[in-house]
């Protein structure tokens, strides 16, 4: 059975979004994915191994594990393997997150837009140009007349280093269904442990209310007890294997319950 947070920042009602000096202990990332803030982020360095950012901006803040997990599981993949081209990432959140030019959500530091690995037809690694969409074929069209594949080997290895994280807590890799296919297929064949793969089959998602993200794969990762306690708030499921998050007090007449259970739940589709 699901555990659900009861953040002392639900007394705030409609501000639970906005830290305030009423609520010192309100901090980190506040509210949920697709409407909140957040304080105390950490940049996501221009470059480093195994990754670079797509552009230069102020759309690279994110709460701290999710900077970790981003230049964790790149590292990872390019020392399994060395030679390919840097995982490439898009937008992250602002600096005291909030609303984000072309996003729904990323408003929490809990979200982040990772461009897929790209290989020649032919299986030679490069460099993605950008956000390329894939078919069902796993085939993109570039520039002219040319094409490039999806790597599954090195998608893979990144799903893996994900989920696999003790401190990431991923909750959703929002991701095109025949894209999610391929890449569970691809682990299958290749006798990956049985848990890895339903783990990543779980948080692998097609989101029913924005693009197919056909082009890139949304990392959102879920709250901690912590981050619970101080402010955090839903965005999707929380997984029985992730650690397990404050319990709610009894009320007289469930109803608080049922309301703080419902908002927690919310906006797991709430992506882009």
């Amino acid at each position: 059975m699901r555990h659900l947070a009861i953040p002392f920042a639900l007394a705030l009602g409609a501000c639970v979004g906005t830290p305030t000096p009423l609520a010192p202990g309100v901090r980190g990332s506040v509210g949920v994915p697709h409407q909140g803030v957040l304080t105390q982020g950490a940049p996501l360095p221009k470059k480093g191994e195994g990754y670079k950012r797509l552009r230069d901006d102020a759309v690279r803040f994110g709460n701290p594990r999710l900077v970790a997990a981003i230049q964790g599981a790149a590292r990872s993949v390019a020392r399994a393997r060395p030679g390919g081209a840097p995982l490439v990432l898009g937008d992250l959140s602002a600096a005291q997150g909030g609303e984000a030019s072309g996003h729904r959500s990323h408003r929490t530091g809990r979200d982040a837009d990772l461009l897929f690995y790209l290989t020649t037809p032919e299986g030679r690694p490069i460099a993605s140009p950008g956000f390329v969409r894939f078919g069902p074929d796993g085939l993109a069209r570039l520039e002219g007349d040319a094409f490039a594949r999806i790597d599954l080997e090195r998608e893979w290895l990144l799903v893996k280093a994900l989920v696999t994280s003790p401190e990431a807590n991923v909750q959703w890799l929002f991701v095109a269904r025949w894209l999610e296919a391929m890449i569970i297929e691809y682990a299958r064949a290749r006798g990956e442990d049985p848990e890895t793969v339903w783990i990543a089959e779980s948080v692998l998602l097609q989101p029913g209310d924005s693009a197919a993200h056909d082009d890139h794969l949304h990392l959102r990762i879920a709250c901690t007890p912590d981050e619970a306690v101080a402010g955090c708030l839903g965005g999707g499921p929380y997984w029985p294997w992730l650690p397990g998050l404050p319990q709610l007090a009894p009320s007289p007449d469930g109803e608080l319950a049922r309301a703080i259970g419902e908002e927690l739940l919310a906006g797991g589709g709430r992506v882009r």
